[in-house]
């Protein structure tokens, strides 16, 4: 079985500790751990299955494939697969804009 190692951008840690700051703040402190536990549980299972995801629908829509994307409803974990390294580049909420955030993250 072939393992990867998975790296977060600092964006993407950005994204991590606003959702859990969010659902602390809004909501409480043990739902932002069971949040946050499920986004990291879906992030290390790319370690080994990192194709897994799919192509997120804005971005396959101008052509660029070469993002995946798997969820924990509603957030969206978009990475990035090389060699033997993934890189998750953003945790979104698929609630919001997305088209806008992944433009100006992803296609700089």
């Amino acid at each position: 079985m072939k393992i990867c190692q998975v790296v977060f951008t600092a964006e993407a840690e950005d994204d991590v500790a606003e959702i859990f700051a969010y659902i602390r703040d809004r909501d409480a402190l043990g739902r932002a751990r069971h949040v946050l536990a499920q986004i990291e549980r879906v992030c290390a299972d790319l370690a080994r299955v990192p194709l897994r995801g799919h192509v997120p629908p804005e971005l396959l829509r101008v052509a660029v494939v070469r993002y995946r994307e798997v969820h924990f409803k509603p957030y969206r974990v978009i990475y990035e697969v090389s060699a033997r390294r993934v890189v998750v580049h953003a945790v979104l909420d698929g609630r919001r804009d997305l088209q806008t955030a992944l433009a100006r993250r992803l296609l700089r």
